[in-house]
């Protein structure tokens, strides 16, 4: 279920803005002052798209309507979903904030590249992306931090880090703001500190769309259905762990839709054969 607060566009004249931004996902925000806040900041640098997963208080929520200081007003839209798998349904390209590694091997930038990295993926006008940050208690989750194409994170002191939610979105939506006021990307050179991202994938050359995280979730579903079924996830206490450390490494792929596919026929197809073989040793 999600609930939508529409509004009218603001349009600017700039070349950026005449192609699709990227979303911004707050996953289990606890304060409406903070989810206003981040609309406000977002307004400011050009971004109006704001999804939510789960806020604590629910919405819509007065006290983010007052710290937004009319953001909503001018242009931010904001949908709510309860689960995850829903806020992401149509999304291409996942960068999660966080400021734990947490032992997951993925691309880890700062939020210049990261913003980079999200203006790449809009190239020819393909694909979706979204920014996702962590509730202001203890972050992102585990399962969300495996979904992401990237990890973006922010050189704050080791000695105090406590970054305030919003602030957090505020310092991407800032750089973001940088690339919408050049007149292209490559007016606006990286950081020497900016750790090189790989361009995503340029789903016009591979002759397939890039596929929508709701087509990766089914395939993740598919294969870890078989899986089950063979027994690999043992002991069950570790299941949870196994399925991130899985999905961590395939979305590394940066699928398309038809290789997405074209797994899962590959899948389907070791099912039948593994259930062939065994009428075999039967027989």
């Amino acid at each position: 279920m999600a609930y939508s607060r529409a509004a009218a566009r603001v349009k600017t004249g700039s070349t950026m803005s005449e192609q699709r931004r990227p979303c911004v996902i707050l996953h289990s925000p606890q304060l409406g002052e903070n989810i206003g806040a981040a609309a406000r900041v977002m307004r400011n640098f050009g971004l109006t798209d704001l999804r939510l997963v789960a806020p604590r208080d629910g919405w819509p929520n007065p006290a983010a309507e007052t710290m937004s200081a009319g953001a909503f007003e001018a242009g931010v839209t904001v949908n709510v979903h309860e689960t995850l798998q829903d806020v992401l349904e149509g999304v291409t390209y996942l960068i999660a904030a966080t400021a734990r590694l947490r032992g997951i091997e993925k691309r880890v930038t700062d939020a210049v590249g990261a913003a980079e990295a999200a203006h790449g993926r809009f190239v020819g006008g393909k694909g979706v992306a979204a920014v996702m940050f962590g509730g202001e208690k203890s972050g992102l989750p585990n399962e969300a931090v495996a979904l992401a194409d990237l990890l973006m994170t922010y050189p704050v002191s080791p000695e105090f880090k406590s970054l305030n939610l919003a602030q957090a979105v505020c310092v991407f939506a800032h750089e973001w703001g940088k690339l919408s006021a050049a007149e292209s990307p490559a007016d606006y050179p990286s950081q020497s500190h900016v750790t090189p991202v790989a361009a995503p994938l340029d789903a016009g050359s591979a002759g397939s769309p890039p596929a929508t995280r709701d087509d990766v979730f089914r395939m993740f579903e598919h294969f870890e259905a078989e899986l089950e079924r063979a027994g690999y996830f043992f002991p069950p206490a570790k299941t949870p762990l196994m399925k991130d450390n899985l999905r961590a490494a395939l979305i590394r792929a940066d699928w398309t839709e038809q290789e997405v596919q074209t797994f899962r026929g590959a899948i389907k197809a070791l099912a039948l054969g593994r259930g062939k073989a065994r009428v075999v040793r039967e027989d």
